[in-house]
């Protein structure tokens, strides 16, 4: 009896543990950040569903290499701030790497795995999109993936890393907004329509609102560590209009995309996320404590995503 208790004792002890391991690593690839990564991909998707486009099989790839680059992005965003200190006093989400509860070698581990699923599924991705007859594309399509994973991992790691030098702002607008949106319409299509500039721009735009957000909050912890983001640069005051102009400049791009190509009028009922993000304007002016900034990220994030979702949805009604 004393044997089966000091198994049963074992046993529960290794569940519990591997409960809390699974759950550390969950924290890790920041959930809460995958509904704005497929963003781009559901106003892409929407738009080649205007046309007569729709593949169910390169919808569910592209959706899965999305989100493998932004759990590789997230991964890389601690592991990068970790061994660089920069998460010491940081507000919001804790950091794994940061606060040693995950060790360098392992963060290292698991970017590399995630790296190689991602480009697997990216390359099935884009032999399901072109097949072997079309081998430039394909070859496009790859070069962007490769730079993908790229980014991703440079914008904290190393020395040269670009979200230190104000640059990330410039990299979220390129691959969450005008790869991720351009390239998915064109994943169906196969073909450049200028018009879907618009909404990547909307898109793209408020990506950049987001990390602006992010580096509002953290701008005092920013300059200790001597990352000089956008905000670093342009200080607190600047920094709100520069988000004004994001989060406006973002609803007029959509609207415009709608007026120049209006079809019916359910392709329009995402007007509703903007309510939202007009709202949050008003508590971003009247901000005075940064770190009150942090519960505006999940506003801008799943505004972005409902506006994405609903625009997809007005396209198949």
């Amino acid at each position: 009896m004393r044997f089966l208790k000091n198994v049963s004792q074992i046993l529960i002890k290794n569940i519990f543990h591997n409960i809390d391991y699974m759950k550390h690593w969950i924290q890790a690839a920041r959930l809460r950040t995958l509904p704005l990564s497929i963003s781009g991909i559901l106003v892409g998707t929407a738009i080649a569903v205007s046309f007569g486009y729709f593949d169910i099989t390169v919808f569910v790839l592209a959706l899965l290499t999305t989100i493998g680059f932004q759990v590789l992005s997230n991964f890389a965003n601690d592991y990068g701030d970790g061994v660089k200190g920069t998460d010491a006093d940081r507000v919001g989400e804790q950091r794994l790497v940061g606060s040693g509860v995950i060790t360098p070698a392992q963060m290292k581990k698991a970017m590399i795995i995630t790296s190689v699923i991602t480009l697997v599924i990216a390359l099935v991705l884009i032999y399901k999109a072109f097949g072997v007859a079309n081998f430039g594309y394909s070859a496009l399509f790859f070069v962007l993936g490769v730079s993908s994973i790229v980014a991703a991992i440079k914008y904290t790691v190393g020395k040269s890393a670009y979200g230190y030098s104000g640059f990330g702002d410039l990299f979220v607008f390129i691959f969450f907004g005008l790869v991720s949106v351009i390239g998915s319409f064109f994943l169906y299509t196969h073909v450049f329509y200028w018009k879907v500039i618009l909404p990547a721009l909307s898109v793209g735009f408020l990506s950049i609102a987001v990390l602006n957000l992010n580096n509002m909050r953290d701008r005092e912890n920013d300059i200790k560590a001597g990352k000089k983001t956008i905000v670093v640069k342009i200080g607190p005051q600047f920094a709100k209009y520069y988000h004004y102009y994001l989060i406006v400049m973002a609803m007029l791009s959509m609207m415009l995309y709608s007026i120049i190509s209006f079809e019916s009028r359910w392709e329009i009922v995402y007007l509703i996320s903007f309510m939202p993000l007009i709202a949050h304007l008003i508590i971003v002016k009247k901000n005075k404590v940064p770190a009150m900034l942090d519960k505006e990220l999940k506003k801008v994030a799943l505004s972005t995503f409902f506006m994405s979702l609903l625009f997809l949805i007005g396209k198949f009604l």
